[in-house]
């Protein structure tokens, strides 16, 4: 039976890295990213864990098993990883309903990811349920960035209530879609 909840201890985090690690583009064969999608961030233990002595992680759990998770990030997470610098910076530049983003109080969807065994069966869908109903009361929206190649994850966050409000292509040439999800009226 899979039960939904933000991660608690050190078992929990340990595996949404074990699951991350399944799930890296660089650990992923062509065919599976276009066919599964695939997450970008390498955290380690330490930085996991920083995140969560923040805010708590939503995951899904099969048992014991770790099965899914959205990680949870916020302003103050802006320099943990340089990775997501770029992230910040566009969000500075980001007009939205007429402020800046990062004037507004949010919660930055740090990943998402389901376990490919769980795929289809709505985890991401109560995962994200769990996010808004932990951080709703505390913060305006829910936002991150997907890079525009990552179809399936685009259309995951679509089907959950997320709207593209932004594009650009960072110094890579990677394009991304900043995606905001209303939490409350701004």
């Amino acid at each position: 039976m899979i039960t939904y909840s933000t991660s608690s201890n050190k078992t929990d985090l340990q595996g949404i890295l074990t699951l991350q690690k399944a799930n890296l583009k660089k650990n992923l064969s062509q065919e599976e990213i276009e066919k599964n999608g695939f997450v970008t961030v390498d955290h380690t233990p330490e930085a996991l864990t920083d995140l969560a002595n923040i805010e708590a992680h939503a995951i899904a759990k099969d048992g014991d098993k770790v099965v899914g998770y959205v990680l949870a990030m916020t302003k103050s997470s802006r320099y943990e990883l340089p990775i997501i610098f770029p992230m910040f910076d566009e969000f500075d530049k980001i007009i939205y309903k007429g402020k800046i983003v990062s004037d507004y109080d949010y919660m930055l969807v740090g990943q998402a990811c389901i376990d490919k065994d769980y795929r289809g069966q709505g985890l991401i869908e109560n995962c994200f349920r769990v996010y808004k109903e932990a951080f709703s009361g505390r913060y305006d929206f829910s936002i991150t960035e997907i890079a525009k190649s990552n179809i399936r994850s685009l259309k995951a966050h679509k089907k959950v209530g997320f709207e593209e409000i932004h594009s650009y292509v960072d110094g890579d040439g990677v394009e991304w879609a900043v995606v905001v999800w209303e939490w409350r009226d701004n």
